[in-house]
């Protein structure tokens, strides 16, 4: 095995220096692979469920339980490895993965994650080291580029630990020009968690940078580390505030991961969550143990209903269009002329919901799309119930549970 490794290493080093020694080199494109990601990702992340415990058999039984849980078939395609995957660097510089944890090699797991009609997505860091103490990408970039390219890597998220002395918009350049150079198309994922404002650089470098540092397993809560804090899902929430009009088809902000499934959050949260986030074009990657799930932990992540205004092709975030006591209404238009609508009750206690349809005027200063209803009757179509639930014709009066929420796509009749 460690013969095999070094004469990987070998080709990949006559690769590098036949492709990188010759000619002019000096402008690089710092621009990402184009055409991917023109929907929000979907897929599953290792991060959340289980830290650095990562190894190749649990990859390859969540890529079967993603098909057979139906996840696959409702769009999620990215099987993703986050920190820890990582060995050592050999003699010439190439990373390996961990021979204990992935003996058979990271392109044989990429292979059969192929199989499965998914893709596969790793995990690296702009500074010397990754989060969990590995080895980060910090001058040796072209290589991790050629490496991942060579076992078939699909994506790559890009964190921000350990980069004494960085700039992040140059960083993330480099990375997304290595990428370019190595020729595999790879969506970049920018995880620098927000702090040097990526949503105002990073639209040509990466497919989606991080609004905000790490999402925590509460609906509705702040978790205190000292020098920096984890965010429960309505905080998160709350830090897309101005965002929107950074967000499109190739270009997503992203709130982080859904903790859906992860034991803590309430069928009602769990909902609210995954509504908002489809509400706001965010990633959806899951971060739960996929090969556990109950029957309602599916029906949330599987809801096709959710999961098209999620993936609706106009790519235009939601916006929030009115707040009346525990209760925010949100609004996102949608491609021909539909909209999506949410009533969000933050609140400890329920809330009733009274909304004249005819007395608003919606407007999307950002697109431009506008709501009359006095002009045009939509059909209330109930996304977590899948029924229609009558038209803009009445009055909306229902009541909204605590931490919960009333989805509808309207349609024109």
């Amino acid at each position: 095995m460690q013969k095999q490794r070094n004469i990987l290493s070998v080709i990949l080093f006559i690769f590098y220096v036949s492709v990188y020694g010759q000619g002019n080199n000096h402008a690089q494109d710092y621009t990402k692979f184009p055409g991917l990601a023109l929907t929000p990702p979907m897929g599953w992340n290792s991060w959340n469920k289980f830290a650095c415990n990562v190894d190749e058999r649990l990859i390859r039984e969540i890529a079967d339980a993603m098909v057979t849980s139906g996840m696959r078939d409702a769009g999620y395609s990215y099987i993703n490895i986050d920190d820890c995957w990582h060995g050592e660097r050999d003699s010439l510089g190439f990373i390996h993965p961990d021979p204990q944890r992935f003996p058979s090699g990271m392109k044989a797991l990429a292979d059969y994650v192929h199989s499965k009609g998914l893709k596969l997505g790793l995990y690296s860091d702009a500074g010397s080291m990754t989060c969990g103490g590995r080895p980060g990408s910090r001058g040796y970039e072209f290589q991790d580029a050629l490496s991942y390219a060579s076992w078939g890597v699909d994506y790559l998220k890009y964190d921000w630990c350990n980069t004494e002395g960085l700039k992040a918009e140059g960083a993330y350049k480099t990375m997304a020009a290595a990428l370019k150079k190595a020729g595999r198309p790879i969506v970049l994922s920018i995880c620098e968690w927000g702090t040097d404002t990526p949503w105002q650089w990073a639209a040509s470098v990466g497919h989606l940078w991080r609004t905000t540092g790490d999402i925590f397993n509460c609906f509705d809560c702040i978790e205190d580390h000292g020098s920096w804090k984890s965010w429960g899902v309505m905080q998160i929430l709350d830090k897309q505030e101005g965002l929107r009009k950074y967000a499109g088809p190739g270009h997503w902000n992203d709130p982080d991961m859904l903790e859906i499934g992860n034991g803590k959050l309430t069928p009602g949260e769990d909902r609210a969550h995954f509504s908002m986030w489809a509400m706001i074009a965010a990633p959806l990657i899951a971060g739960n143990d996929l090969r556990n799930m109950t029957g309602e932990t599916i029906s949330v992540l599987t809801n096709h209903d959710v999961i098209r205004v999620n993936q609706d092709s106009l790519g235009i975030q939601g916006f929030k269009y009115s707040v009346k006591d525990s209760v925010e209404t949100w609004f996102k238009p949608l491609k021909g002329g539909d909209w999506a609508v949410c009533f969000l009750n933050r609140g400890k206690q329920e809330a009733r919901v009274n909304f004249d349809w005819d007395g608003e005027r919606v407007t999307d200063d950002l697109s431009g799309a506008q709501l009359d209803v006095s002009r045009q009757e939509y059909k209330l179509k109930n996304l977590w119930t899948g029924k229609i639930s009558g038209s803009t014709r009445r009055r909306l009066n229902t009541i909204v549970p605590s931490h919960d929420i009333l989805m509808f796509r309207m349609s024109a009749k």
